[in-house]
């Protein structure tokens, strides 16, 4: 079996909905939901001119390999009508893995542990109550310090307790 963690959000339409449809459908066909952090609102990153997103941290444990997952996820987004028009632009949904075990791969479109996610608040926080302890297989440093020294400025607000 295999350990993925996942952040899934999205700031488009009924944004609670979306993430509730977005685990249903990651537990029916990407592998078993572990465990899932509380729901958090955070402005958007990068491209700021757009709604507050929703995010929660999941880890399942999948027979799928990190491909098959990835595979599964853009379809769940499709189905959930995810549309890539705007780089980082409004969406739905968005389900990225963050982590698959302790792989560290780089193959076509899929780079894990995520590359960017140790710069970003929206994501440390809700992994970092799901998985304080877990270690960056790169960064060598847990989730909780790897939030500690992030140096993002984005706020990020605890909506829903799980």
């Amino acid at each position: 079996m295999n350990k993925a963690y996942l952040l899934i959000g999205g700031n488009m339409g009924d944004r609670l909905a979306n993430l509730q449809e977005a685990i249903i459908k990651i537990g029916a066909h990407a592998g078993t939901i572990e465990k899932v952090s509380s729901i958090y609102e955070t402005a958007a990153w990068g491209n700021t001119q757009q709604e507050a997103f929703l995010n929660q941290a999941l880890l399942i444990e999948t027979t799928h390999s990190a491909s098959q997952l990835l595979s599964i996820l853009l379809e769940i987004e499709n189905k959930l009508g995810r549309i890539r028009a705007i780089p980082m632009g409004p969406r739905t949904i968005d389900i990225d893995i963050i982590y698959f075990n302790d792989d560290i791969i780089k193959i076509n479109d899929l780079i894990i542990p995520h590359p960017s996610m140790f710069k970003r608040n929206f994501v440390l926080i809700p992994l970092v109550e799901i998985a304080p302890n877990y270690v960056h297989p790169i960064l060598n440093k847990s989730n909780s310090a790897l939030l500690s020294a992030c140096a993002d400025d984005c706020l990020v607000h605890k909506k829903i307790n799980f």
